[in-house]
């Protein structure tokens, strides 16, 4: 794997990002410790990207005052939003899983536990803590049902590694049962709910409705589509839904407002190709000025990153990304803002897409005529659309009480 790491980096800038990020990890870590807080107990929080993140952020502020905290992560995506991140004592790249390179990080934390979220769960760690009898928690825990753990082939070996996990914190009773076909103790396995609920329901509490986010944005008159983390796979689909609808009435031609997911200069070249190709006007957010004036501008590329969450709140109609790439994003955060949900079909990562379209606060589409089918529906019916949100933000707010649960079982360890 690690040969196969260094050789994916010459073609990947990502992977190159995580190489470089792990120069020196060890001395990185001891430094920052050295100026952590001198506190008696060390709480270490494992997670792989920022939807991980997300996840354990309420147990990390809910401890903080009492517990020193170590943050290791794996993807590039995550570290700016950990430099920015006050409740911390130290925080670095996770080294590549080696039983030397656990042994050294065991040694140079010296946690009271170590957490996992969600399911980025590395082999040697845990074999280590246990070893040194150090309590190991998965918190928000996910299993899909067509997780390849679960497969004949792989089975045997991650059962070798569950059985060394103390404690999992499910975030359903289906991902239970699934955790303990790994697990040989099932008082090992509990429900305890997905703690991202509550942090996705303050975000959307604190942002405030009919505020003038961006120049030009009161010039937006007709109906606006807010797509999320697009990838190129998520554009194809909506941009041919959007000619589609171009050729039904103006009332059924909205405003597309494009948040891609990584917004490189590379990417913002090739979204440009495309719209000037499929002859859509368009502008960058960034190109915008006071005086700005969006009428008839049927695409706006968001080129910066950081405020999604803010534009969801402008929106008649969300399309989620990832899903008609591999794996569709966060799908909570336009749900709790009491928005309807589009999404592709690509939602196996996501238990809370799959009760969104259960309980009809969103719709999976396959096509692009599928895509325009049902916007045209949702437009043309406005207590529709109203209730469709209204569902979505009922189902979160229904969920809300994971972080309270975790703590209780996750206190028994510090």
């Amino acid at each position: 794997m690690l040969i196969g790491f260094h050789l994916a980096a010459c073609c990947n800038r990502k992977i190159r990002e995580g190489i470089t990020g792990r120069r020196q990890v060890f001395e990185k870590l001891t430094d920052q410790l050295l100026d952590a807080r001198n506190l008696e107990k060390t709480a270490w929080f494992h997670f792989s990207s920022v939807g991980e993140f997300e996840q354990v952020k309420p147990l990390i502020e809910a401890i903080y005052a009492d517990v020193r905290i170590v943050l290791t992560f794996f993807s590039p995506s995550v570290a700016p939003n950990v430099a920015d991140y006050s409740y911390v004592d130290a925080a670095v790249y996770l080294p590549f899983d080696t039983p030397r390179n656990a042994e050294r990080l065991i040694n140079i934390i010296n946690p009271a536990c170590l957490i996992f979220s969600r399911y980025d769960i590395w082999p040697n760690l845990v074999w280590k803590t246990s070893k040194y009898k150090i309590p190991t928690i998965i918190i928000a825990g996910t299993l899909h049902a067509g997780s390849k753990r679960l497969g004949s082939f792989a089975r045997s070996f991650f059962r070798s590694v569950h059985q060394h996990i103390t404690l999992h914190c499910a975030i359903s009773e289906a991902d239970a049962a699934r955790f303990r076909q790994l697990c040989s103790s099932k008082d090992r396995v509990v429900v305890t709910g997905d703690t991202r609920y509550e942090q996705v329901y303050q975000r959307a509490l604190s942002v405030e409705p009919d505020t003038e986010f961006f120049p030009g944005q009161t010039t937006l008159s007709r109906p606006i589509l807010i797509a999320g983390s697009t990838y190129a796979d998520d554009e194809k689909v909506l941009l041919e839904a959007c000619q589609i609808l171009r050729k039904d009435t103006a009332e059924y031609n909205p405003h597309l407002i494009l948040v891609l997911h990584e917004p490189t200069s590379d990417r913002i070249v090739e979204i440009q190709a495309e719209l000037n190709k499929q002859k859509l006007t368009h502008r960058c957010l960034s190109e915008l000025n006071s005086d700005a004036n969006l009428e008839d501008t049927d695409v706006l590329v968001v080129d910066t990153v950081g405020i999604l969450a803010k534009l969801y709140q402008l929106a008649d109609i969300t399309f989620v990304g990832g899903s008609f790439h591999g794996s569709v994003h966060n799908v909570m955060e336009p749900a709790a803002m009491a928005k309807p949900v589009l999404f592709g079909p690509t939602i196996q990562n996501s238990y809370e897409a799959s009760l969104l379209l259960e309980k009809g606060a969103s719709k999976m589409v396959h096509t692009s005529q599928q895509m325009a089918d049902v916007l045209k529906e949702w437009l043309n019916d406005e207590e529709k659309l109203t209730e469709v949100g209204r569902i979505g933000k009922r189902l979160i707010e229904e969920n809300l009480g994971a972080v309270e649960q975790t703590l209780e079982h996750l206190q028994k360890y510090m």
